[in-house]
């Protein structure tokens, strides 16, 4: 082999080496977690959700994002401890007992636990991820740089969420645009009211 034709297979491989890790990037999708401090997204909205951060009543328990998932509990119509729907009065960023109960009625709803006692009652990549699944496109870009509107189609009511420029959600204090004002979907801060 001469010296040209090892030089040409060289360049061939590094650039095919190249290429497919442009396409692995490419492909990968949106990474979040707590650690960026907000409920993110980046690309396609329908796996926004799954990767986020852990919400419990030991795990971000007093924040927006914790609020976020109580919106989500008020249009499931997710059943409190005492028997009746989670009223969106219920929604206060704090993840206490009562958004502990709902959380498990709903992932036995959703088929996450096979009973109340089986399920764990934290918000996790399970939870999270199957949220993911109720988002429906209103208007907007998922291109980056770009503001998405997207809807969460509860199985009582619907929430409107907003995905900004920078891939941060806002969450809407009222449970709809018309309503209430924006807050970001935070990790370390609860404006919830």
């Amino acid at each position: 082999m001469n010296l040209r034709t090892t030089r040409t297979r060289l360049g061939a491989a590094a650039v095919a080496v190249l290429a497919a890790g442009a396409l692995a990037v490419g492909a990968s999708p949106a990474a979040a977690s707590a650690s960026s401090g907000y409920i993110n997204g980046a690309g396609t909205y329908t796996d926004d959700f799954g990767d986020e951060g852990l919400l419990s009543r030991s795990s971000y328990s007093n924040s927006t994002a914790t609020c976020m998932w109580q919106q989500i509990l008020w249009a499931e119509g997710a059943n409190e401890s005492n028997g009746t729907d989670f009223d969106f009065s219920d929604i206060d960023g704090m993840f206490g007992p009562n958004t502990e109960h709902a959380t498990k009625r709903l992932q036995v709803t959703w088929g996450l636990a096979d009973s109340f006692n089986d399920a764990d009652g934290k918000v996790g990549t399970n939870t999270f991820g199957y949220a993911d699944r109720k988002l429906r496109y209103v208007s907007g870009s998922t291109a980056s740089g770009e503001y998405l509107r997207v809807r969460y189609d509860g199985a009582v009511r619907d929430l409107d969420f907003l995905r900004t420029t920078n891939g941060r959600y806002i969450i809407y204090t009222s449970g709809s645009q018309s309503g209430g004002g924006p807050v970001y979907a935070s990790y370390s801060a609860n404006y919830c009211d």
